[in-house]
């Protein structure tokens, strides 16, 4: 301590201003993580998605289109950016999931697609 008591209480805030400038990198490697998270669970379903509509179109007298039932077999908010491709040869059928990948960060639309395909023997 010095005679004039100064040495203190100058850096009484310092340890407060040093967090807020920590706060927002903070926030971003949240906002990273959860995006990483995010971004795994849509291609989860993209297979879930082309699993079950190439099992839908192997069937012999399938209930609905293999579209629809790969539709309605993920999420309802990853649905709407959903797009297939297909192929079929005598004893197997193809199905690719494209699904968009949403963005938490404000501003971004969409980081790409996660893309998925799956091939089941004909029944």
């Amino acid at each position: 301590m010095t005679g004039t008591g100064r040495g203190p209480r100058r850096e009484r805030g310092q340890a407060a201003i040093e967090y807020l400038g920590f706060i927002p990198l903070l926030l971003l490697v949240g906002l990273c993580a959860i995006q990483l998270g995010i971004a795994a669970y849509t291609v989860n379903q993209a297979g879930t998605a082309a699993r079950v509509a190439a099992r839908t179109a192997a069937q012999d007298d399938p209930a609905g289109s293999p579209e629809q039932a790969g539709a309605s077999a993920i999420s309802g908010w990853l649905a709407d950016g959903l797009s297939w491709g297909s192929s079929s040869g005598a004893d197997e059928v193809t199905y690719t999931a494209r699904v968009d990948i949403p963005s938490v960060i404000p501003g971004l639309d969409s980081l790409g697609q996660a893309t998925r395909s799956s091939t089941m023997p004909r029944d």
